[in-house]
């Protein structure tokens, strides 16, 4: 077991339908981080039983009625780990594609204080990683406009294995937080509010049935939608999080 500050630490995995790959993923946190971390999956709507293999392997399980996307399923995961007094959250895929053999790693920069929010780069630290060109290239665009218009400096903003101090976790519970794909547009939100990223390189495989949330007319509309939110992130000068300042949510807590 890695030495974190493991009882105050929750792991969020948002799941649909991966009752295959999920005891695994789950069973690979507990050996890094040990039996003190939170584990909660948010299953959201699934079909199969991930919701069973998910308490089976000593998980908390929240359930939402139907499938309402992976940014909703974030969301209620952020909220859930506020209210139970977590100090820290990483968010990380169900699917076997985020090694949890990077956790401490990720997790550094958080706990030493240094970041408000981390980014696991698979760029930086997966040599093996092979993603499809079309990828490379919504990557390479999103990267180059975090770049321009935020001054937002990672490698991989796609990337879903991050982690989260208190006061990042808190701003993400607030109606500011993008629900379709939070992915480049959430880390122009953070960084706009006065949050401190950083990014380290983290261990990621391709899936092992090549599967990926993007499939069919999906990257599409994921260009189109974060195009969109991106250009409403640097418009509206007015809205709420540019004069909010990210205070830490606990009682008598210094900021």
């Amino acid at each position: 077991m890695t030495h974190v500050e493991s009882s105050r630490g929750w792991v969020v995995l948002p799941v649909h339908n991966e009752e295959r790959f999920l005891g695994g993923v789950l069973e690979g946190i507990r050996k890094v981080l040990g039996d003190q971390v939170v584990v909660l999956v948010v299953d959201d709507g699934s079909t199969d039983r991930s919701a069973a293999e998910a308490l089976r392997a000593g998980a908390r399980v929240v359930r939402h009625p139907f499938n309402m996307g992976y940014g909703v399923s974030l969301q209620t995961g952020f909220k859930a780990a506020l209210r139970g007094g977590a100090s820290w959250v990483v968010i990380m895929d169900a699917d076997g594609q985020h090694d949890p053999v990077s956790l401490p790693i990720l997790l550094a920069p958080v706990l030493a204080g240094r970041a408000d929010v981390v980014v696991g780069s698979r760029f930086l630290g997966s040599p093996d990683y092979r993603m499809p060109f079309s990828k490379q290239l919504g990557v390479g665009l999103f990267r180059l406009l975090a770049r321009l218009l935020a001054d937002v400096r990672v490698t991989d903003p796609t990337s879903g294995f991050q982690a989260y101090g208190r006061r990042a976790t808190a701003f993400c519970t607030h109606d500011d937080f993008p629900f379709d794909f939070p992915d480049t547009d959430l880390l122009i939100l953070l960084k706009k509010a006065g949050l401190k990223l950083e990014e380290v390189p983290v261990r990621m495989h391709n899936h092992p049935q090549g599967k990926t949330m993007h499939a069919g007319l999906v990257p599409y509309y994921y260009v189109f939608k974060m195009g969109v939110s991106i250009l409403a992130t640097m418009l509206r000068e007015s809205h709420s999080y540019l004069g909010r300042r990210v205070e830490d949510p606990r009682p008598g807590s210094p900021s």
